[in-house]
């Protein structure tokens, strides 16, 4: 039987920042995974999907040309087969620089194209050898989710580890699932002229939880995108289509791009014989601040099927906690950085640290500073005249909690909210700040001060620190 220090089950985010930290010690480890390689982000996810978006956005920007004085917009045409192609031909740089990243420590030895499975807490199967582990690291990922009302239409249906495989795009196409993902393709098919349905069970669209905000999103979508938010009442398979009836009506679609959800890749890694508690998605209790299992501290869980946050910047942390945990003497605590999450649709949308029910169940006491971009200056000029944002802060002290927004250029108001709030700064000391003009950081600033007036940190005579402060 092979023995090794540290095994890593799965080559995606995780398991290669945990690789990238345990190597850093040790040399007797070895990397198990038997399915594509190149990572989920790089591969079918964050990377394709953006550029797929970027396109949609260029092709789009078209309606406003003769508004500006461009002529011949009308003309503009697009090559669908072609948008695809170039996708995939940056999509698969992506995931060259990710293959390369690989190659100064892939071998035989070290990877192994093979499946996992558990025999005990210390043992794997892998293919036809058993390997025993002082440490485990599971870094297995997710996998697109399919309801189960669709499941006897299979030939009508792809998924995102799919869709950046089809040549061409259908001429009309059903979204199941107005989360992250599927808001963002969803809007970026419509805007290269695909016929798309949208469809959600409620009003609930990436996550957001504002009730202002939920509301002002749903409606401003509507007003751009053919969507429903009462599901499905019937399928059926007419000729070479889909009839999709819904309480709206009926819509004839080519392909349904499935973008309901991701549940834990677990299946057949036998966690079952670690004689632990597993929850409804088979996952094992662990600790949030080192990703140890509770019941076995030689066991690490990390990334998408830990179920925690399905983002790669978050992924990459867990696997660096794990991987520098799993050759310490010591377990080491880590904190979890600021929530940051961003949908890239347009406006962008973006939950940054407490979120509008966060705050609400933990019982703290929040002001909500708003800011609609309706009328903002450098939106007016961008001619992006929409979105609002809210703004969370502690009454008594002023500090920054949280946000959640839908903005145009969201993805950095985003990450300066997220910064500010990880340097637990209050909104006087945010406002002190400078803010350039005309920038859509401006309505940030004007959300700020609609906050600061409604906390109890006393406000400064003007927003700028004398010299002797």
């Amino acid at each position: 039987m092979r023995k090794v220090d540290v095994a890593i089950i799965g080559a995606g985010s995780a398991g290669l920042s945990a690789r990238r930290e345990v190597a850093k010690k040790t040399d007797n480890y070895v990397v198990i995974d038997d399915g594509i390689l190149g990572t989920t982000c790089a591969r079918v996810g964050c990377m394709p999907s953006k550029v797929l978006i970027q396109v949609a956005e260029d092709f789009y920007r078209r309606y406003k040309f003769e508004e500006v004085g461009i002529q011949s917009s009308k003309a503009i045409s697009v090559d669908t087969k072609q948008v695809m192609k170039h996708v995939r031909k940056l999509r698969d740089r992506f995931v060259r620089a990710v293959d390369q990243g690989m190659n100064s420590w892939i071998s035989d030895e070290l990877l192994l194209r093979k499946r996992a499975t558990f025999i005990d807490s210390h043992t794997l199967q892998v293919g036809d050898e058993k390997i025993h582990a002082d440490k485990i690291i599971i870094a297995t990922g997710s996998s697109p989710i399919v309801p189960k009302e669709l499941e006897d239409y299979k030939e009508f249906l792809v998924d995102t580890n799919h869709f950046f495989e089809m040549e061409d795009l259908p001429k009309s196409m059903a979204v199941i699932g107005l989360g992250v993902i599927g808001i963002e393709l969803g809007q970026a098919l419509h805007r290269l002229d695909i016929n798309v349905l949208a469809i959600a069970r409620r009003k609930l669209i990436a996550g957001v939880t504002d009730p202002d905000l939920r509301e002002y999103i749903c409606e401003k979508f509507a007003e751009q995108m053919n969507i429903t938010y009462r599901g499905i009442k019937a399928v059926e398979k007419v000729r070479n289509q889909l009839k999709i009836t819904t309480e709206e009506g009926e819509f004839l679609a080519d392909k349904i791009l499935v973008t309901a959800g991701r549940s834990a890749n677990v299946k057949e890694l036998g966690l079952e014989n670690l004689n632990c508690f597993l929850d409804n998605r088979g996952i094992p209790d662990f600790c949030l601040e080192t990703f140890k299992l509770k019941e076995h501290d030689h066991i690490f869980i990390v990334g998408d099927v830990s179920g925690q946050r399905p983002i790669l910047h978050e992924a990459s942390d867990e696997g660096k906690i794990a991987g520098f945990n799993a050759v310490a003497e010591d377990h080491t605590p880590f904190q979890v950085r600021t929530l940051l999450e961003i949908t890239f649709s347009d406006p962008n949308i973006a939950l940054v640290g407490k979120k509008y029910t966060d705050l609400m169940n933990e019982g703290i006491k929040f002001a909500a500073g708003h800011v609609s971009f309706e009328g903002q200056g450098r939106s007016i000029v961008k001619l992006k005249e929409i979105g609002m944002l809210k703004v969370y802060g502690e009454v008594k002290t002023g500090r920054l909690l949280g946000a959640e927004l839908f903005a145009p250029d969201g993805e950095h108001l985003a990450h300066l909210l997220a910064w500010a709030i990880s340097m637990k700064m209050t909104v006087n000391q945010v406002l002190a700040l400078p803010f350039y003009h005309p920038v859509v950081e401006e309505g940030l600033r004007t959300a700020l001060r609609d906050l600061r007036e409604k906390v109890e940190e006393k406000a400064p005579l003007i927003e700028i620190y004398p010299l002797d402060s």
